[in-house]
């Protein structure tokens, strides 16, 4: 039995203004027109790059494969609508450094033709690999954010036995509520995809059979989303809806799986080890729509938010859509944007420009205005120690910056700098403005360009030392060969000396 009703004590966290009443109650926009251009990046998920399948010129139709995925941990990459593919290049990525990245460019041709799908009656009929091999194919990812590709998880959660799927409908940043909508107007489809998310986990194992129930969490500043939710979850026992606590962040999966289970991952270890997975609402929906209609993952609801933007929306965009035009659409002013921001504004990216592509892992875009940032002038530390009562993670934030400060980064891993998760919540409560969770990136970026330093020098090393032994190798041979050229003559001279000598 599911162990949600004994509820610990939430670890850390700030009650973030939330910024949301803009786009709250406004129902998804689903006029967005087609853009003439899609920029569709290869690399849209946690893993390898997808390799493309077509060639330039080709024409394409909306959801025919692009690009397919390379190895277990990659995602295949469609066509968000029908047209010619003008290009296979690099283009900027949507990252706050826009350094470019292999993508693909389509020209629409405003048809929207779709390719012929393939519409299942029943699928709880098909095996549960069936189905964790159909959510493969059409590309789904963590829509959360994390972008790990969903067929994965559904694996894992298969040969682990897991009996608690836990749906992610939190949606804890501020600004951002396209989940919220998406469970309010599509409640029945979010729940039809946890249904068939419940059967692809399955185990066929008589031995190890187990009954996976599934727990969606919502938070309570989200009463009518709960509400649609609970009502399309009623008729199925093995899915229950429940409220949990407006706390940033909540969304987090090791503090949501604590919250709803009471069940801590250890360090180091998945959570679908300890029993548990964990999947956002959208990702739900994507399955549904890729199992019962055989639709790919083509595009997603986007929160257009922040003081600059005259028309806020929760708008369903295609991917590949640059974010000049999603802008245009809302009526953003330029001239007020002071930041742009993909995703949240606690763990989101500051994106340098507008145009840059919105992928499988755009939850929102922000344009804010200079009065809605925080003020940057540092100041020195008064010691209150509110980093740490609202680190989620546990940690000791200032203590770890105090170290990356002078280049101690061997300390503040000691520290658990790798346990960070960069929710910001730290530098969101320092009333001296001290950039904690900007020092806690660099450090992690740092000890892994360290650490692949180190792995380079090392393999190096290891070519190195493989050479000068085959070259030893190589020169004893010789001189072996030499001596034995040599011995060869000199038994040759002996002979013919011999020889002349009977003579």
């Amino acid at each position: 039995m599911l162990s949600f009703f004994k509820k610990p004590r939430f670890r850390g966290g700030v009650h973030a203004q939330e910024h949301k009443t803009a786009t709250a109650a406004l129902p998804i926009a689903t006029n967005f027109p087609v853009p003439k251009k899609l920029y569709i990046p290869l690399q849209q998920h946690v893993g390898k790059p997808a390799e493309p399948v077509i060639m330039v010129g080709e024409k394409v139709l909306k959801g025919q494969l692009l690009a397919y995925s390379q190895g277990l941990i990659s995602a295949p990459v469609h066509a968000p609508s029908s047209g010619i593919i003008l290009d296979v290049n690099d283009y900027p990525a949507p990252h706050p450094s826009a350094l470019p990245i292999r993508t693909i460019v389509l020209e629409t041709d405003g048809k929207d033709e779709w390719i012929e799908t393939q519409v299942i009656d029943d699928p709880f009929k098909l095996n549960p690999e069936e189905i964790s091999f159909r959510v493969g194919a059409a590309g789904i990812v963590g829509l959360g954010g994390a972008t790990f590709p969903t067929a994965v998880k559904l694996n894992m959660g298969r040969e682990n036995h897991v009996d608690t799927l836990i749906i992610n409908g939190s949606e804890c940043e501020p600004y951002l509520c396209c989940d919220d909508r998406l469970m309010q107007e599509r409640a029945v489809e979010i729940i039809d995809g946890v249904r068939l998310m419940l059967h692809g986990m399955e185990s066929r194992d008589a031995i190890n059979r187990v009954s996976t129930n599934a727990v969606v969490a919502i938070e309570d500043n989200k009463p009518q989303a709960f509400l649609a939710m609970r009502a399309a979850a009623e008729p199925h026992a093995s899915i229950k809806v429940i409220q949990i606590p407006t706390r940033y962040p909540m969304g987090w999966d090791r503090q949501l799986i604590r919250y709803v289970t009471g069940k801590e991952v250890p360090v180091g270890c998945r959570s679908s080890e300890i029993g548990v997975t964990i999947h956002n609402v959208g990702t739900a929906y994507a399955v549904h729509k890729a199992i019962r209609l055989g639709q790919p993952l083509l595009g997603r609801v986007v929160t257009v938010a922040g003081g600059a933007v005259k028309r806020p929306m929760n708008v369903e965009v295609p991917f590949g859509t640059l974010i000049s035009e999603l802008f245009d659409f809302c009526e953003v002013s330029s001239d007020q944007t002071a930041r742009i921001i993909m995703g949240g504004p606690m763990m989101g990216d500051s994106l340098p420009h507008v145009g840059l592509p919105t992928v499988k892992a755009t939850s929102g875009i922000l344009a804010l205005t200079q009065s809605e940032l925080k003020n940057t002038d540092e100041q020195p530390c008064i010691r209150c120690a509110g980093c740490v009562s609202v680190c989620p993670a546990g940690l000791r934030p200032l203590d770890m910056a105090n170290n990356i400060r002078i280049n101690q980064l061997d300390a503040a891993v000691d520290l658990g700098l790798k346990d960070c998760i960069s929710c910001g919540c730290c530098s969101y409560i320092c009333p001296s403005n001290i950039p904690l969770v900007q020092y806690f990136k660099y450090a992690s970026g740092e000890v892994i360009a360290r650490q692949q330093a180190q792995h380079k020098s090392e393999q190096t090393k290891r070519l190195i030392d493989a050479r000068n032994a085959r070259m030893e190798r190589i020169a004893r041979q010789q001189r072996e060969e030499e001596l034995a050229r040599i011995a060869a003559k000199a038994e040759r001279e002996r002979l013919k000396a011999e020889q002349e000598a009977l003579v």
